[in-house]
């Protein structure tokens, strides 16, 4: 299975976030919250985090469904190598940045 298409990690690992701004990827996760506050809300962000605490990935939860995914692989070198984006009815979208003059 390719690794950036893996599972999320455990529960315990998760972060929640009110919703995440920018259109360059990583995404910018903003607006934490607590667990306890996830269960009053309509859509909200579980995000995890790589040992380094960077965006490893995110889902967007509306009404319990998964409408929204991004996974995120980092290079040696710390910067974003690859990304799998997954919307709700399309195919996923694999970016790789490793190869490119900015990534």
């Amino acid at each position: 299975m390719n690794a950036l298409a893996e599972a999320a990690p455990e529960a315990q690992a998760f972060r929640y976030f009110v919703t995440y701004s920018g259109v360059d990827l990583p995404f910018r996760l903003v607006g934490p919250i607590d667990e306890g506050q996830i269960a009053n809300r309509n859509t909200f962000i579980r995000a995890w985090f790589d040992d380094a605490e960077r965006l490893a990935g995110f889902d967007k939860l509306v009404y319990g469904e998964v409408e929204l995914s991004h996974r995120y692989e980092y290079g040696a070198d710390g910067a974003l190598a690859r990304a799998l984006v997954t919307m709700i009815d399309e195919d996923p979208v694999e970016m790789n940045f490793e190869d490119s003059p900015t990534g």
